[in-house]
């Protein structure tokens, strides 16, 4: 079993990233992370800002214990079909994934990659907003230093 991510180097893509680790450190499973890059399916490449982050991300599993595997993408594909793909491949328990603040308009719509992720996935779907990543880090830390107990 593993978690399967997307992620981006956006504030939407980090708060789905910490989340799905939280969720692989608690169920002591595999993190595969999801991530685009530009290029073509046999020769993907980033940016050396992307590259960097994307090691930074290697990195931080690595100091967390998180056993992982990153999966890159050509940017010009389908996101919802990479992350599908994913987790049936590698019998994914969960799929998280970032969302972005909307317009009011925005709202009645949700964005066609989530909503086909959320319809189509085969496991259950977590997705994070940002604006939540404030008030759930003080929760997140006690219980990944094993208290529950409320400040």
């Amino acid at each position: 079993m593993s978690i399967v991510v997307g992620y981006l180097a956006t504030p939407e893509g980090r708060t789905a990233l910490e989340a799905a680790t939280v969720e692989a450190q608690k169920r002591s499973t595999r993190l595969v992370v999801v991530t685009s890059h530009q290029g073509n399916d046999r020769e993907l490449r980033g940016t050396p800002d992307e590259e960097l982050a994307l090691n930074e991300v290697c990195r931080g599993l690595d100091e967390r214990g998180v056993p992982h595997e990153v999966r890159l993408v050509a940017r010009s594909r389908d996101v919802a079909d990479d992350l599908i793909a994913a987790a049936e491949e590698n019998d994914g328990s969960l799929i998280v994934i970032g969302l972005r603040r909307r317009s009011p308009v925005g709202k009645l719509i949700l964005g066609a990659n989530a909503q086909r992720i959320l319809l189509d996935a085969p496991c259950p779907v977590l997705a994070v907003k940002p604006e939540l990543a404030a008030r759930v880090a003080p929760v997140v830390e006690r219980e990944l230093a094993g208290t529950t107990s409320r400040e």
